[in-house]
Formats: C-alpha cells, structure tokens, sequence
C-alpha cells in the first residue's frame, strides 16, 4: 500500500484524513514495512467503514490487516445507536466469533518430547478436523436452542468441562442477548453435528513451548513458565456462524437499498443498529458466539481426555477464551463523556487493560490477556491489553499474524508434503487432513508474527508477555 496516501502521526500510526463521503478518519497501527506489505484493498476497505452512519471516533486497522468482505480483516470500527449507528455484518465476518483459547500445562516441553509422535496421532484421531467435520455429538431442537443460549455455561452443564472455566471467558462463556429464534433452520442444521470440531482453514489445536518471557511478573500471574507447554485451540462457530453471515449480508443489502441507503461496498451490508433487522441480527450473531464458546469448550473437554492419557498430573486450567469476529456492546469514553457503543472487531482482539470492570478479578492488575495466533509452524504470543489502548482503539488489538498472500497463490507456491517434512525436521510434528490445506497455510503465506506483535505494542494496543513456539499442530 502506498504510504503516501497516509500522513505518519506516530512511529506506528498512520492516518487517512477524511474524505469523499467519510465522516471520521482511518488510523493504520503498522511500522513502516507492515503498511507497505498491505494490499491497497486494506485503504479501500477502511475508507468504506469510515463512511458508515453513526461511527465515532476513527475506523482502525491493526497491523495484521489484510484484505476482507466488508470491513479488512484486521478492522475495528465502533458506533453510536444514539446517533443513527450501524450494525453491519460485513464489520463481524462469516465465522462468527473465531477466537483463541489457552490453557496452561505445567509439563516440561522435554516430555512432550518422548511422546510427542503418539500425542499427536491420538490428538488427531480424536479431535475432529477438516472441511465438514462432524462429531459424536449430535443436538436436536431443544439441545440446540439451549446451546445458543448458554454458550459455554451450557457445555459445563453437560459435562464438557469446568465449572471454574466459565470465568475465564470472555462474558462469562454466555453472551447475553443472544436469541435462537433469530437462527434459521439452515444454519442450525449446519450446526447440529459440528459441535467440538476444529472445521478447516487456519483453524488448529497446537502444544506450544514458552520460549521468551517479556514480562517476567505478568508471565507469573498468566502461569506461564519457560520450557514448559502451552495448548491453544483456534475455532469459532464452524457451519452456523457462516450461514447467519451469509443470510445477513444478504438481507441487509436489501433493506438498505429499500431504505434508499446507498452501501459503499454490497459487502459492507449494515441495518441501523436499532431496527427490526439490526436486533435480529445481533439476536443471532450472539446466538453463533454462544456456539463458537461452547465449540471451543467441547474442544477443550476432549483435549484434557487425551493429554491427561499421558499426563495425568497435568492441571490444563484454561488461561483465557478470546474472540475474533464479533460486535459487542461496551461503554467507552468520547467526547468527554461514557457512551455505549456497538464496536466491531473483525479480526481483531478485545484487550481491555489493568482495571476494566468487565476483566476477571484474576485479570485486574495485569489486564486482559491477547492471544495471538502465528501461523503454522510459526511463533505465537501472549500479550497483555493496556490501558492505552482504550483511547488507540477501543482497547482493540491485532488477533494473529495476517495473511500476505491469498490461498491460490499460496497453493501454486508450496506444496503440503514438502511443508510437512520441513517443519518434521525443525521438531513440529503436523497431522492434516489435507495436504492441500496445509499449503494453503504454508507460513510464508503470512506476515511476521513478530513484526505484527512489535508494532501492536509499540502502538499502545497492547504489551508482550511471551512468546509460544509450535511442537506439535493438529489443523484443518
């Protein structure tokens, strides 16, 4: 992307003064190299949002922004209900609450080691991964309704896990708000077999070395010790998630040409946040992060069954639940005074700093944790929300490493055996379904998770606490 079309307000900011219709500036987190890897479609896109009804303050991109439908991934946007704000389903995505959970270990990366082939072969045969995945676990109309409306909490209920769980979610693992009668029958048949599977793309299950420590007492407070492993699971709400933004891009489109609105972009399809379609759709696209908790909670259920084979000793208590994709409602200050705002993060993480209310006590002094996904093979992080962030971003940060290059060119550049026998010889042991979507996630195809993480904490947005290495990957 051409720097030139931006004016540089800080070392890692650069600001699009409003123009042709946008009513508030785009503000780029990104060092210099970032900005100029980001296709101009990142520009266009956030030039788009910046002209939405009722939205406040700037529309942002975080350093891992790349092209998306609607908002870039990577986009953060909030709007004002009193001032005729939008809420748009482009601005959330197709999977709904994609997002990254930890849970701590407390085993030596050295004995993952002597196991680490048969832990990986009973991960892989027992968390079901790959392009319509389906699992043991098949739900009818009642078992569905409630699972869209008690996320997490209602796969405790089941069985799936802790109770002491639900407090390291993000919202408790239930969204309030969330209505399934919003939920078409399509999308709920989508659904009722995916429950607990890890679905395609760059979703994956990973055992992950503590390698760096930043922050030595933040580190402590997280749990997180040098040499020891690290589970994360990355999913969201798989076929229901999809078929509710498919649907609403749709049906938001058409209102807003009944309305006379002319869309920047069909993409970018948004109702005003208080209108018939607008509740309908925050109805059920909290009903899909109600899934996508529950999702990662079953996930979590079956990993403790497996590992705990090999380490019975292990706690595997969850560090933290962290969404991608979402709007939330949330109480920000603008324009000298608290207002309830609906901010989107497509692609990006909520990072609320030291003190927020909304954190767990556990959080409180720390501030949230980030969960930042790298790509496959590829080092991942933990950082720790700030309090500089609430006026950067909306206590906004950047969600992984973000890709560089589309899927096609990926696949005409890597092959997924090659891949897989290069990073056997680093140590990474992969298991796949498909070597195809192996090469589509080759770690070339991404940018520099480093780089990414440097830049989102020389920003403000956030600050590092660790850096995770792969050992072993499980992905679609």
């Amino acid at each position: 992307m051409d720097p030139a079309r931006f004016t540089r307000v800080a070392e890692t900011a650069w600001r699009l003064e409003p123009e042709a219709g946008m009513r508030v500036p785009g503000i780029i987190y990104a060092d210099e190299t970032l900005l100029n890897e980001m296709d101009d479609k990142v520009g266009e896109r956030l030039a788009n949002v910046a002209r939405l009804p009722g939205i406040v303050r700037a529309a942002y991109a975080m350093p891992d922004a790349h092209w998306g439908y609607g908002f870039p991934i990577g986009g953060v946007a909030a709007f004002d209900p009193e001032e005729g704000g939008v809420v748009s389903a482009g601005g959330v995505g197709f999977d709904i609450s994609c997002g990254v959970r930890a849970l701590i270990t407390g085993v030596e990366v050295a004995r993952i080691r002597l196991v680490q082939k048969a832990l990986a072969d009973d991960l892989y045969t027992n968390i079901p991964v790959g392009l319509g995945s389906t699992g043991a676990i098949s739900l009818d109309r009642d078992a569905m309704v409630a699972m869209l409306e008690g996320g997490a909490g209602w796969a405790v209920g089941e069985g799936y896990g802790r109770a002491s769980d639900l407090e390291r979610i993000e919202e408790g693992g239930t969204m309030r708000g969330a209505r399934a009668d919003c939920v078409s029958e399509h999308a709920r048949e989508r659904q009722r077999r995916e429950m607990g599977t890890l679905g395609s793309g760059n979703h994956y299950l990973e055992i992950q070395e503590v390698r760096e420590i930043y922050d030595a007492d933040v580190a402590a407070a997280f749990g997180l010790r040098l040499g020891e492993v690290v589970i994360s699971i990355h999913c969201g709400s798989r076929g229901l998630g999809h078929q509710i933004g498919t649907e609403f891009l749709r049906d938001m489109a058409a209102d807003a040409a009944a309305r006379g609105f002319q869309l920047p972009d069909r993409e970018l399809a948004c109702a005003p946040i208080r209108s018939p379609i607008g509740e309908t759709y925050l109805g059920a696209m909290r009903a899909a992060t109600n899934c996508a908790f529950a999702n990662r909670q079953i996930l979590t259920h079956l990993v403790r069954r497996v590992f705990g084979h090999y380490f019975p000793e292990a706690p595997l208590d969850l560090l933290f639940d962290v969404s991608h994709n979402t709007c939330k409602t949330e109480i920000h200050p603008v324009g000298g005074r608290k207002r309830e705002l609906y901010v989107h993060r497509k692609g990006a993480t909520r990072a609320f700093g030291p003190g927020h209310g909304d954190l767990p006590e556990a959080f409180r002094v720390t501030g949230q944790p980030v969960l930042i996904g790298g790509s496959m093979g590829t080092s991942s992080f933990v950082l720790a929300g700030t309090a500089a962030g609430e006026a950067a971003s909306f206590s906004s940060a950047c969600h992984g490493a973000g890709r560089s290059m589309s899927r096609h060119q990926a696949m005409r550049r890597w092959r997924g055996r090659a891949l897989v026998d290069e990073l056997a010889a680093r140590g990474i042991i992969i298991r796949s379904p498909s070597l195809r979507g192996i090469a589509e996630e080759a770690p070339g195809a991404y940018k520099e998770s480093g780089a990414v993480v440097q830049a989102a904490e020389r920003a403000g947005l956030a600050r590092r606490v660790a850096r995770l290495d792969p050992v072993i990957c499980i992905k679609g």
